[in-house]
């Protein structure tokens, strides 16, 4: 039988929020679900409007092979740091997967130190292979989703709107009412805001 070669893209969203968890995703896809994602127009989850990413989403679900997501807490960037918590919340997404992949792509230049099979860093992989493009939006449409589910427990503060980013808006609204327990305390006391 002719196994066919899969290409595994694995990405994270909200490194660099202050608010809120970083979330990754793998994507697993074949040669010619990739040809069909990049038809309906998979590109860098950036270079697309929340409403073409939400629209791509069931598309990317339905023509991926496996997928899996993973999130890590803002508890625990202040506890590990930004990167551990990113690598903590790849594993977890690649621990969803059924089968554990012999090669991943992962977005960025930084290795995925807890990994122990082969992987290849690709800086603007999101630009350059559809299951990274397609990773970044399952990440986007995921974190995005969990941000405006949260604007209801926490009002006030523009999440729906910022997506938990530390925007102009976002810090002086920190300034005024302080900050949340989802709130990376360890972001804002490098901005000195508490």
């Amino acid at each position: 039988m002719n196994k066919q070669v899969s290409e595994v893209g694995i990405d994270e969203v909200g490194r660099g929020a202050v608010f809120g968890p970083v979330f990754s995703a793998v994507v697993v896809l074949n040669e010619k679900n990739k040809y069909l994602l990049r038809q309906f127009g998979v590109v860098d989850s950036k270079k697309l409007t929340p409403k073409k990413r939400k629209l791509l989403l069931p598309k990317i679900l339905l023509l991926s092979s496996d997928y899996g997501i993973g999130q890590s807490s803002a508890r625990e960037i202040d506890k590990l740091g930004i990167r551990v918590a990113t690598e903590l919340s790849m594993m977890r997404a690649l621990k969803k997967l059924k089968e554990k992949p012999s090669k991943i792509i992962v977005d960025g230049p930084l290795l995925l130190r807890p990994w122990t099979g082969t992987q290849k860093n690709i800086v603007s992989g999101d630009s350059k292979f559809i299951s990274i493009a397609s990773a970044s939006i399952v990440a986007k449409v995921s974190r995005d989703n969990l941000m405006e589910r949260l604007e209801k427990k926490y009002p006030g503060f523009l999440i729906f709107k910022n997506k938990g980013y530390g925007t102009n808006e976002h810090l002086s609204i920190i300034k005024d009412i302080g900050v949340t327990n989802l709130h990376r305390k360890s972001f804002l006391k490098k901005s000195n805001l508490i």
